[in-house]
């Protein structure tokens, strides 16, 4: 005898799907991967709100946008069920407690990143960050880079930045050309876009189910559209004219939410593949920052829940502190501002994205003209992320420049990292912890051995 479907769930209250958003924003480790499989176990498999091929649907088109997938794919299902706030509330719960969590990590990282135990971990967890990076370009390259055409684009992508120092959105829109004028002389070439499984496994009916019709505030509307467009619009224009009013258009504060509301509209690929351009602005061309300062950013980034884009909170915090926006007497408070003004720059667009292109999800899945720019980018991407790790190597093994000394130690735990990562696949939390625990032994250890 063959199980009785349970039937689908009742309708969720708001205060139940507030609750579980909540949640998910402390619990969200893990990167995209993590934080998907967690909305996919909850959502789907347990709760069973949305079905599989629903699910799967909006996260392909959450894979073709820049910004965050996670977070805009928890920001599309609260949409979906429970119209503008929900998806608004959704979205926010996954970024607020790691932009309160980085704060509080980054104010102790300005105060006592002196203090050899803090400078120890750090120590540590530079070289696990060096193994990530080359991690990444390894895992988007095997997906990304599946036929000759790829490995060029890849390659190309490569040398522009390493050899020339072409701007990261140069090498975006180059290669977002490329793809939309190559699927139309070879379209088998650059029909490679993001796809997850087909979503044919089941788990009982769902509240939002495969066949359940669109529900009226999800049916494509001009007037929505416009609205949506406007509003969002109105709200940067709004911080970006505070900023200037108080800071000039000089001023740093101000540059970072310019610079930031750039870097949010190319985070193509991920976070991993925006940071060699927040690297080039917030490293070489403000300079609120240095390169090593950078890398502990990426450290914590990865120790917190939430979107690892969230560095940029990091380096709004620290540029900010290291600049006195607010003056000496309020390095705090100025830095958490910037931390703030920077996330909200580069989240904005992303609830634009879900809350304005939701409605024509349909229209736009799995179109080739729409999906081959984006199988381009990913590939230049590849090449962008191989020299930010050669980047983030050349500071952890030579921290002093070539003519200093070679750092052996930071190389044994960086190799030992790469081993744990592609040969037993360890995840990133206890990589980190391993690593940090390695830095501690060597700092507290390096007088005795001297």
């Amino acid at each position: 005898m063959h199980p009785v479907p349970s039937p689908a769930p009742a309708s969720v209250p708001f205060r139940e799907a507030f609750l579980f958003w909540l949640k998910l924003g402390f619990i969200s480790f893990g990167g995209p991967a993590g934080q998907i499989a967690i909305m996919h176990a909850e959502l789907v498999e347990r709760r069973r709100w949305i079905s599989e091929k629903r699910f799967l649907h909006a996260l392909n088109y959450c894979m073709l946008l820049p910004g965050p997938e996670a977070q805009q794919l928890a920001t599309y299902i609260g949409w979906l069920m429970h119209r503008t706030w929900g998806g608004i509330v959704a979205g926010a719960l996954f970024v607020l407690p790691s932009l309160f969590i980085l704060i509080a990590l980054s104010w102790v990282y300005v105060r006592f990143g002196d203090v050899p135990v803090v400078a120890g971990i750090f120590y540590g967890i530079k070289p696990a960050v060096t193994a990530l990076v080359l991690h990444a370009a390894h895992r988007i390259g095997t997906r990304a880079l599946q036929n000759g055409w790829m490995w060029g684009i890849a390659a190309a992508s490569f040398v522009a930045i390493f050899a020339f120092d072409t701007p990261f959105p140069a090498i975006v829109l180059a290669a977002g050309l490329i793809g939309y004028f190559g699927a139309r002389r070879w379209p088998a070439v650059f029909a490679l876009g993001g796809g997850h499984a087909d979503g044919s496994k089941g788990y009982g009916p769902a509240l939002i189910d495969d066949h359940t019709p669109t529900p009226a505030h999800a049916r494509f509307s001009r007037s929505h559209l416009a609205k949506v467009l406007a509003v969002g619009l109105a709200m940067w224009l709004a911080a970006m004219a505070m900023l200037v009013a108080t800071q000039g258009l000089q001023g740093t504060l101000t540059q970072m939410g310019w610079f930031f509301t750039k870097a949010a509209l190319l985070t193509f690929g991920g976070a991993y593949a925006v940071l060699p351009y927040v690297y080039q602005g917030a490293v070489e061309h403000y300079q609120w920052l240095s390169g090593p300062q950078m890398i502990d950013g990426l450290a914590l980034g990865e120790t917190t829940p939430g979107p690892l884009i969230m560095v940029v909170a990091f380096v709004g915090f620290v540029g900010a502190w290291l600049q006195q926006v607010w003056g000496p007497d309020a390095l705090l408070a100025g830095a958490a501002t910037a931390a703030a003004v920077v996330t909200f720059v580069t989240f904005l667009p992303s609830f634009i994205f879900i809350l304005a292109g939701g409605p024509v999800v349909e229209a736009t899945h799995g179109k080739l003209g729409f999906t081959a720019p984006l199988s381009a980018i990913t590939a230049a991407v590849v090449g962008v992320i191989l020299n930010l790790a050669l980047f983030f190597a050349y500071h952890l093994l030579w921290p002093k420049g070539l003519g200093g000394a070679f750092d052996a130690v930071s190389a044994v735990i960086a190799m030992g990292a790469l081993v744990a990562l592609f040969r037993f696949k360890l995840a990133v939390l206890p990589l980190l912890g391993m690593c940090a625990l390695a830095g501690l032994a060597v700092t507290f250890l390096k007088p005795w051995l001297a």
